[in-house]
């Protein structure tokens, strides 16, 4: 298997972070995004990350071509919630289903206590049973269904929080 490089994310790699971003927003699978996003609209959410609270990695291959990318992000905005953070794992078109997400993932929980969080969080829409399944094979447990909250293509769609305590 291939080795996977972290690094934090520099303002350069905001580009490609959003290029990867978009290519799976057609699938209605993984963001409620419905249309591209672009650089400028994820300034402020690029800024919101930082290499000591709450990261955003770049993940490279051995050969230092980027893969993917996985972001922590902050649950509620609120003080009291400073320990829980969404995970966001999002890879290149040609790197899905070769295994990746299943080692990034494993790498993120081992890593997490670096950053003071003591819950990981991930929001999967229903349909996402791949996703679903990632992270229920590290021990996510489904702390809530919001059902139908979504509308994709005039389709509804439903939305699982899947949590883990991890400190």
């Amino acid at each position: 298997m291939t080795q996977l490089i972290y690094r934090d994310a520099t303002p350069n790699d905001l580009e490609k972070i959003v290029e990867i971003y978009n290519s799976i927003v057609p699938s209605r699978m993984v963001t409620a995004d419905t249309e591209p996003v672009t650089v400028l609209s994820k300034q402020k959410w690029f800024e919101e990350h930082s290499p000591d609270k709450r990261p955003l990695w770049v993940i490279e291959d051995s050969g230092h071509q980027t893969i993917g990318w996985v972001s922590f992000q902050s649950f509620y905005g609120r003080p009291a919630y400073d320990a829980t953070v969404e995970i966001s794992i999002y890879l290149e078109t040609e790197q899905r289903r070769k295994g990746f997400g299943k080692i990034i993932l494993g790498y993120c929980i081992q890593n997490v206590d670096r950053f003071g969080i003591k819950t990981l969080l991930g929001f999967i829409f229903t349909h996402n049973e791949p996703s679903l399944k990632l992270f229920r094979s590290f021990g996510f447990e489904d702390w809530g269904t919001l059902p139908n909250i979504a509308i994709l293509d005039g389709q509804e769609r439903g939305l699982k929080i899947l949590g883990k305590r991890v400190g």
